[in-house]
């Protein structure tokens, strides 16, 4: 799917970026920009910013725009720089496209409104003008149902929009694979021109395996090169050897579960990612938007050790 018409080159892997904060809580254009080479060092295809990775929702427009023109900066027109315009209501996702546009990304991608229940009719009225405001940039609808009040962007409702023109693909958070292979199934029977990205670090084998095009794992923020080889070991047909990968990957992945208990799910997973990258060396800070706080030493060292596990960095 990655030479079809109408296609970004974003067939592979497209990690969602965390948005590096510096020790005042401001965007770290300098670690950002450490964040892109680190990435397409790794081989991946495409960035995608102010995702739920990338703390979206707790950042300020003037942020947002900081960190975008950073990336698309950093990037340099090598790969796609997809921008998250997740709102509640479409003026709010319109605007935030705009500013995206004037920032210089290359395409969009929004959630389902939130908050005020929506119907599917109105679902898809919010990608209708939105694809109005994106002005023939591609527009990808982002199926998240646990982060949009448990709404699910039905298949018929994006099979309608892709016809139509709307939306160029959908990355598909849900973890659900039996929705994953509607959604696929509805593209091969209707011959729609729609990317298929799955958002799943722990089933990206399996969604390759069903036919997504690409990946969109959070934790390719911490391992690009671990996605990109899953994603060239299915298109080689060496499944045993994406299996291996992803279940490196999947250990690797216990890195979210450091901090539980009484912290959100999103202080966690996100705190993990940015403490990681923070080991690594690949971001100066592992600070978080507020009210999110950032993990503890304690939690630290267990996520060097994983990331020792995972053959990431040496013990030391």
């Amino acid at each position: 799917m990655a030479d079809s018409p109408g296609l970004l080159a974003t067939s592979g892997v497209v990690p969602p970026l965390v948005t590096p904060l510096d020790a005042d809580g401001e965007v770290d254009v300098e670690s950002m920009g450490s964040l892109v080479e680190h990435l397409l060092a790794g081989g991946v295809r495409g960035l995608f910013l102010l995702g739920s990775t990338g703390e979206a929702t707790a950042l300020s427009p003037e942020q947002r725009d900081r960190a975008v023109r950073a990336a698309v900066e950093a990037c340099g027109h090598r790969v796609p720089v997809l921008v998250g315009v997740i709102a509640p209501g479409t003026a709010q996702a319109a605007n935030f496209l705009l500013h995206a546009a004037d920032c210089g990304a290359d395409g969009y991608v929004a959630t389902a409104p939130f908050y005020a229940a929506t119907h599917q009719a109105e679902i898809a009225r919010h990608f209708e003008l939105l694809a109005k405001a994106a002005d023939g940039a591609p527009l990808y609808a982002y199926n998240i149902p646990n982060r949009v009040g448990g709404t699910t962007i039905e298949v018929e409702t994006l099979a309608s929009l892709a016809e139509r023109g709307c939306i160029r693909g959908v990355k598909d958070s849900s973890g659900d694979l039996a929705y994953l292979r509607a959604v696929l199934l509805a593209r091969q029977e209707r011959r729609l021109v729609l990317e298929v990205l799955s958002g799943s670090e722990l089933l990206a084998d399996l969604s390759l395996l069903l036919g997504a095009d690409g990946l969109v794992p959070g934790l390719g923020n911490i391992d690009p090169a671990g996605y990109v080889r899953i994603v060239d070991y299915v298109a080689e047909g060496h499944f045993d050897l994406a299996q291996r990968e992803q279940e490196r990957l999947f250990r690797l992945f216990e890195i979210t579960t450091v901090a539980e208990g009484p912290r959100s799910e999103g202080a966690s997973a996100l705190g993990a990612f940015k403490a990681a990258l923070a080991i690594l060396g690949v971001i100066r800070c592992d600070t978080l938007a507020p009210p999110l706080v950032a993990l503890t030493e304690s939690h630290r060292e267990q996520i060097r050790s994983k990331l020792v596990e995972a053959g990431l960095v040496d013990w030391r």
